[in-house]
């Protein structure tokens, strides 16, 4: 039994984190919680930016203290938060990325179809409050947003949420690319509670400004960076080929809970209707992918080994992006190219040459609004209050397409 609990960690972007509670060190604890070091914040962003190997632990602790931090400000504003809510925001910002499967985002649709990792998410949390005698009911009604105070889960999820603030703030460091950088003391210092939703007062406007575009820079220069989205690609292709053969009967090498899931076609119903898959899916981390396609390069399934050993040596496919649609006669001739020097045809193509579309908008208009609150008590949506034009323009969403295929073609 340990018994100091208030524990102090040592944050690279905050300097000392205070655990707030006992409740909060036994729930960091857990191996569920601990699983997230085996997590990478930013999937395969290293093979652009080299430092950007943190993980989700670091930023679920970031976004914890920023929580700790946005509701000590709420209180001193006249809002009334009891101690039993404030753990359970801190909670739910805590656990709010317990979900996330390998690889973070790279994978989400991969290994599990038609499941998102806040479902999961909730789903760990309903098992955490089993084993933690129901002390998470509150921190769970914050995370759905069912609550009453609907500011308490906008601090937890919404266009100006914690873990937005320091995920920003943290992508930015461990990349380098600095144009990422967000105040986020200033814009915590001038958040406040109207009407029951959470707003920033007026003086904190250009914060907000600030903190909109610096997320659009950081989309399109790190998270969905040109050729950080050919390795991602790269990964669900040896995936799901993968799956296609252990699906036909071959064996294999993998670690058990990934073999399960190759093996298997699982979605959300399986999920719900069989507990025994949440414990498997929670075995799973990045190390488990990266062993097995280590041991893949030298399969003898061609496709597989050649995508295994690309991504390895990090000989990553060829990306374009435009911003149109690739004409379907320009895919022909790539194709044609690819089956002339890898000898083939068919669906097996789709392994080689593949397009598809990403799509961003740094503010959507219609979620939960970023309100601003002037001195004589009116809200005004922040694309309306701004006096830069560009707020308009980030709200609109932009669609890139992209094409890859081998470099030797």
């Amino acid at each position: 039994m340990i018994a100091n609990k208030r524990k102090i960690i040592n944050d690279p972007i905050y300097g000392f984190i205070t655990l707030p509670s006992e409740l909060v060190f036994d729930l960091i604890n857990h191996p569920i919680f601990q699983r997230l070091r085996r997590i990478k914040q930013l999937g395969l962003t290293n093979l652009v930016y080299p430092g950007a190997l943190h993980t989700r632990f670091h930023h679920a602790i970031g976004a914890m203290h920023l929580m700790t931090e946005a509701l000590a400000v709420l209180k001193t504003k006249g809002v009334k938060i009891t101690e039993k809510e404030s753990e359970a925001a801190i909670i739910a910002i805590l656990l709010h990325d317990i979900g996330h499967g390998p690889f973070s985002h790279a994978l989400e649709h991969t290994i599990v179809k038609g499941i998102h990792h806040e479902d999961i998410s909730a789903m760990l949390m309903d098992e955490l409050n089993k084993t933690f005698k129901g002390k998470l009911s509150l921190a769970i009604e914050v995370f759905k947003g069912e609550y009453p105070k609907k500011y308490l889960h906008q601090l937890v999820s919404s266009q100006l949420d914690m873990d937005r603030l320091d995920y920003l703030k943290r992508d930015s460091f461990f990349t380098g690319v600095s144009e990422g950088v967000v105040s986020s003391d200033r814009i915590i210092k001038m958040l406040n509670v109207a009407n029951g939703e959470l707003v920033i007062e007026a003086k904190g406007i250009y914060s907000v400004e600030k903190f909109l575009i610096a997320r659009r820079l950081m989309y399109w220069q790190v998270y969905l960076h040109k050729t950080v989205l050919s390795a991602e690609n790269l990964l669900v292709k040896i995936l799901k080929r993968a799956k296609e053969l252990s699906l036909g009967g071959k064996d294999l090498f993998a670690t058990p809970a990934l073999s399960l899931f190759l093996k298997n076609n699982y979605n959300k119903k399986d999920f719900t209707s069989n507990k025994e898959l949440l414990n498997q899916f929670i075995l799973l981390d990045d190390y488990d992918i990266m062993a097995s396609v280590k041991v893949w390069v030298n399969n003898e399934d061609k496709i597989l080994s050649l995508l295994c050993k690309n991504l390895i040596d990090r000989n990553l496919f060829k990306i374009e992006l435009q911003n149109t649609n690739f004409s379907s006669a320009y895919v022909k001739t790539i194709k044609d190219k690819a089956t002339k020097k890898y000898k083939i045809s068919g669906k097996d193509l789709d392994y080689f040459v593949f397009n598809n579309s990403v799509k961003n908008s740094a503010y959507n208009a219609s979620e939960i609004k970023i309100n601003i609150l002037y001195n004589n008590g009116t809200l005004v949506d922040v694309a309306k209050a701004s006096d830069q034009l560009n707020i308009k323009m980030l709200s609109k969403k932009v669609t890139k397409y992209f094409m890859c295929y081998p470099k030797d073609l």
